[in-house]
């Protein structure tokens, strides 16, 4: 048996950080990864702080050929929508991310990761989050309301026991800044036609249009993931990261054509309003597959 990094499914962190990071020297790749996997004890938190730690997929099966998951790959290229909307590309090399009941906990952890990965890895984007008003993101809806429970999150997430990356699972991370002035000046009721729900309570309507976000990333139709959004930034700038995991690369990388409109010509009605910052996919292995590298 396998077991999954704790921290996919950590849920009530009121802090979190993610650490993207790119390898300064290919050759020392092994040092790299033994350095970043030995960062703490992976199936315990240290000092009240969860980790994830993900590689990117292809320096993956470059370590570990045998635990790597067919077909998965990077974020390696741009999603070129209809209209001119574009999905950027900005893959990295590993990413780690915390997350706890307390930033100052946190960034200090985040500080010793940062100094233990000196002289072999840059860090190449940093951002933080937290909650907003329990769970809603900053358009002021609930985020993830067709998120699969606890009970049923890790069929969702996590590659089953017998096949190659057992109990890991394919991270999409991307962060989307919301254009506030244009959505708040949006009447409620558009904003809900939008979003394809009521706002008060996330009823999901019977009848919603063809463009609506609900829509346009159904779970029924592209498969379940185990999303961790949080909200990001201060008050003019600010968005939402997010964090979805799942057991096939595929739903992730299908739900990102259908709202970039490249699946139907359709585009999902909410891209109007948000903006893809970066995009990376990472693959989180198992506790297992972890120890194998220090």
């Amino acid at each position: 048996m396998y077991t999954p990094q704790a921290g996919i499914f950590a849920l009530g962190t009121s802090s979190h950080a993610y650490l993207e990071f790119n390898i300064l020297d290919a050759s020392k790749r092994e040092q790299f990864a033994a350095t970043i996997a030995a960062i703490r004890e992976p199936r315990t938190t240290t000092g009240g702080v969860n980790f994830v730690i993900g590689f990117r997929p292809e320096l993956w099966s470059n370590l570990v050929p045998t635990d790597t998951p067919p077909g998965v790959e990077g974020f390696n290229r741009d999603i070129r929508g209809i209209e001119d909307f574009v999905m950027p590309a900005t893959q990295h090399d590993a990413l780690v991310w915390l997350s706890g009941s307390a930033y100052d906990v946190l960034f200090d952890m985040a500080r010793s990761v940062v100094r233990d990965l000196t002289g072999l890895a840059s860090l190449a984007d940093e951002t933080s989050s937290w909650p907003y008003r329990h769970d809603r993101d900053l358009t002021g809806f609930i985020d993830g309301s067709e998120n699969p429970t606890l009970l049923d999150a890790p069929t969702a997430a996590l590659i089953p026991e017998g096949a190659p990356g057992a109990a890991g699972s394919v991270l999409l991370l991307q962060k989307w800044k919301h254009n506030v002035n244009s959505w708040e000046a949006l009447p409620i009721a558009q904003q809900e036609r939008i979003m394809g729900r009521s706002k008060p309570d996330s009823v999901e309507f019977t009848d919603k249009a063809t463009d609506a976000h609900i829509v346009r990333t159904d779970q029924d139709a592209f498969g379940k993931i185990f999303r961790r959004n949080m909200p990001y930034g201060g008050v003019e700038d600010h968005g939402t990261m997010f964090v979805g995991f799942s057991a096939d690369q595929k739903r992730l990388a299908n739900m990102l054509d259908s709202m970039a409109g490249i699946t139907n010509g359709i585009r999902d009605a909410l891209t109007r309003y948000t903006q893809p910052l970066t995009g990376s996919y990472y693959f989180v292995p198992s506790i297992e597959s972890l120890r194998q590298l220090r």
